[in-house]
């Protein structure tokens, strides 16, 4: 119908790394997740300021690049795709990272779980959301 636009879909992302993890490496991985998210057809991912900052941390607000809105369109499958990235991209790693995904306070939890058990959860995810 006329006037009837779509409302993008937002999507929060936060990784967690691995327990551990130094300062570089968890920079790293930031940087490299952001980038691969960016080659896709999403709107915008925009760092979102934390209200406290970590512990060891300089006071006032940090933008961090482990915690991130990504706002895409809710159609032509941008969710799945982004999804599967996030799949392929946890599956490279050796390391036990976790990636939270939140759309509209649904949380998507993917871990150290087997690429089966993610692959069910997502697909899960992506049917209460409408992205098939």
């Amino acid at each position: 119908m006329p006037g009837d636009a779509e409302q993008p879909l937002e999507l929060r992302l936060t990784l967690e790394p691995e327990t551990g993890a130094d300062e570089e490496e968890v920079d790293r991985l930031g940087r490299q997740l952001r980038a691969e998210l960016a080659a896709l057809d999403v709107d915008s991912i925009t760092p979102l300021t934390m209200a406290e900052p970590p512990q060891g941390a300089k006071a006032g607000e940090v933008a961090s690049l482990l915690d991130l809105l990504i706002t895409m369109s809710g159609s032509g499958g941008v969710l799945v795709t982004v999804l599967a990235t996030l799949q392929d991209w946890l599956g490279r790693r050796s390391a036990a990272h976790t990636v939270k995904l939140t759309i509209d306070g649904d949380v998507l939890e993917l871990d150290g779980a087997t690429s089966a058990e993610r692959s069910a959860l997502v697909e899960t995810f992506v049917r209460r959301h409408g992205g098939v």
